[in-house]
């Protein structure tokens, strides 16, 4: 499969002279989203005014979004709700699963978990005050820690740093074979590769959309409910735009008998109504063309990089079916090589201690962009040009 089936960079607002490869931390912005909210703030709220919940139907629109996403992760339309941050979402999945298994007391995730997930899931077992259990493995070893002591298992599908990722299939059945719910944090897998939730029957799933999906900093996150335990999941969060008839203003909650539940607060629409807008440059996309663009893509960029940078360690895994979206290399002095980096026009970003971390979004990327992106590696590796005093000092976000 040709990368240019999936080519699309037209659509986004990306510079002339930069090669982003920091789409797995923040999307490009899509050129109509930028107009859509314009006129979102413009037309609809400058004119319109309350009305807008109404006459731009704007009361809809969470419901229309979550639906966009489900075609994304291969769900049913209306089993995607969508609102909120992901730290919430996560708490609200937790939440729901430990009531789902009320005699057991283990939350299983692993140590290389993204950490919003993990203070999540302690801060949870906190505020609950019973006698709950985090339990955090090397990810190697998850599969065979998932034992009958176990709630809930909650993974991220493809890891932060690395691009490793996990075998969801065969976790999944390992979770129901021990009789404990499965969740799955979809960040670094939504709209970078298929997503198999319904195969395999996990019980629930959450995400962003403000990476692959290119909503934007900050843009509402989802969660995933299996269709058949809908009316099993009782929010912990129990907010009114999640109950039965939120403009009855009745005193006792209700939730409404399906993913809807899930939400929580009023939801931010001007942000929805970008990403709403953002997720048309998916119209005509088979998320299978952009997982082989984006295999084809990574291969590429190894290769080149490996034969050029003898200094740069591959921190992913070699096998591309064992990876997501996105390449790692480790280096001492990666952050100050990753400022050099971006100082000369290829975007990527670093996380601690030693990661160089490269994403790749074929929608926006294709051969030529990679060459050109390993040709500056070698030349900042090759000439040292990371040891400039200036390339030293951390920015607050890396």
């Amino acid at each position: 499969m040709s990368v240019d089936a999936v080519y699309r960079k037209h659509l986004f607002n990306i510079p002339d002279d930069e090669i982003y490869l920091d789409g797995n931390s923040l999307g490009a912005l899509p050129r109509d989203a930028a107009r859509r909210a314009q006129e979102v703030i413009e037309s609809e709220w400058g004119n319109e005014l309350i009305r807008a919940w109404n006459t731009a139907d704007w009361i809809s629109l969470p419901q229309k979004v979550g639906d966009q996403i489900a075609r994304l992760i291969g769900v049913p339309e209306g089993s995607v709700a969508t609102g909120d941050t992901l730290s919430i979402k996560v708490f609200q999945a937790l939440a729901a699963a430990l009531k789902m298994r009320p005699d057991r007391r283990v939350i299983l995730s692993d140590n290389g978990n993204f950490p919003t997930d993990l203070y999540m899931a302690q801060g949870l077992i906190d505020t609950i005050g019973k006698d709950h259990e985090l339990r955090i493995p090397a990810p190697e070893d998850v599969a065979d820690a998932i034992t009958e002591e176990v709630a809930v298992v909650l993974l991220t599908e493809v890891d932060y740093r690395t691009g490793r990722k996990h075998d969801m299939v065969e976790i999944t059945a390992r979770a129901h074979k021990a009789g404990a719910v499965m969740i799955w944090d979809l960040a670094h897998s939504a709209g970078a590769m298929p997503v198999d939730l319904v195969g395999c029957n996990a019980e629930l799933a959450v995400g962003c959309t403000y990476k692959y999906l290119n909503g934007g900093p900050g843009a509402p996150a989802f969660i995933y409910v299996r269709p058949d335990i809908v009316e099993q999941v009782r929010p912990a969060l129990a907010g009114w735009m999640g109950h039965a008839a939120p403009f009855a203003m009745e005193l006792a909650y209700r939730p409404m008998m399906s993913t809807e539940r899930m939400r929580v607060g009023t939801p931010p629409i001007v942000q929805l109504a970008l990403l709403e807008k953002a997720l048309h440059v998916w119209d005509g996309v088979d998320i299978k063309d952009v997982r082989a663009a984006s295999i084809t893509l990574s291969e590429l960029f190894i290769s080149e990089v490996e034969a050029r940078c003898p200094q740069l360690q591959l921190a992913s895994p070699r096998n591309a079916e064992d990876r997501g979206s996105q390449v790692s290399f480790a280096f001492d002095n990666g952050y100050a090589a990753m400022q050099a980096l971006i100082d000369r026009g290829v975007i990527g970003d670093f996380r601690a201690p030693d990661i160089m971390r490269f994403g790749f979004t074929p929608l926006y990327l294709n051969e030529d962009d990679v060459i050109e992106a390993a040709k500056t590696i070698e030349t900042v590796m090759s000439n040292r040009l990371w040891s400039d005093p200036k390339y030293q000092a951390r920015s607050k976000v890396t």
